[in-house]
């Protein structure tokens, strides 16, 4: 298969986190019309966190939106290297979203039990409004690992070894990620210049697996383009 993806070139990392944040607010405008819910997956990561203090301003029914992430790593649950702490100090505190809508992984039980009791959740959520994404210096999207295996029978993973810390995560899995309306990856930073280059030399990359699935915009900035 193609890989299905639109890149779409910024001058910074303020323009990519403020685009990205007015193709969401649009987004949730648009199914909350016509389906009374938003659906959407955040990312970790310091563009999707401006993204998010973007999204504070966002006028909109906040009743209406469902919040779930798509990794999360295996640390107490107020750490503040957690993706769901860093979303509620951004974004999430600030406004008016019922905490019964707000759906943190509990990866402070550990992998495998967090992996089990999300993908219960995530059968009930699918398909997604909007799956947000990045990409990180050795190629990893979500916690999918270059080198690591993701199982098509699960829609959320436990993930041990990880080449980063901590080593235990847990991850939505491709087929999950896959099945949303909408797809877009924040690239940001010279740091991320080898990992696009593989993506577009065809490399196997977890991101690329994504994108042979399902039609993906790349909103990326000027340092991270590779020369």
């Amino acid at each position: 298969m193609t890989d299905l993806t639109n890149w779409k070139l910024f001058s910074s990392a303020e323009d990519v986190a403020l685009e990205a944040a007015r193709r969401i607010e649009a987004a949730a405008a648009t199914s909350i019309e016509q389906n009374g819910v938003f659906r959407i997956v955040l990312a970790g990561g310091t563009t999707p966190e401006a993204c998010y203090k973007y999204l504070a301003d966002c006028e909109t029914d906040w009743r209406c939106w469902q919040i779930y992430f798509g990794d999360e790593r295996c640390l107490p649950a107020q750490h503040p290297d957690r993706n769901s702490v860093m979303a509620s100090r951004a974004w999430l505190d600030e406004v008016a979203i019922p905490a019964e809508n707000i759906h943190p992984i509990a990866a402070e039980t550990g992998a495998e039990p967090a992996a089990d009791q999300y993908e219960r959740l995530i059968q009930t959520a699918l398909p997604f409004d909007i799956v947000l994404l990045g990409i990180g210096e050795d190629g990893h999207t979500a916690s999918l690992f270059p080198g690591h295996s993701w199982p098509e029978a699960r829609l959320v993973m436990p993930v041990h070894h990880a080449p980063k810390p901590p080593p235990d995560r847990v991850s939505l899995t491709i087929q999950s990620l896959t099945s949303t309306q909408q797809a877009l990856v924040l690239v940001t930073g010279a740091s991320k210049r080898a990992a696009v280059e593989r993506w577009r030399a065809g490399d196997g990359i977890p991101i690329r697996q994504l994108a042979r699935r399902l039609a993906i915009d790349v909103l990326i900035d000027q340092d991270a383009l590779p020369e």
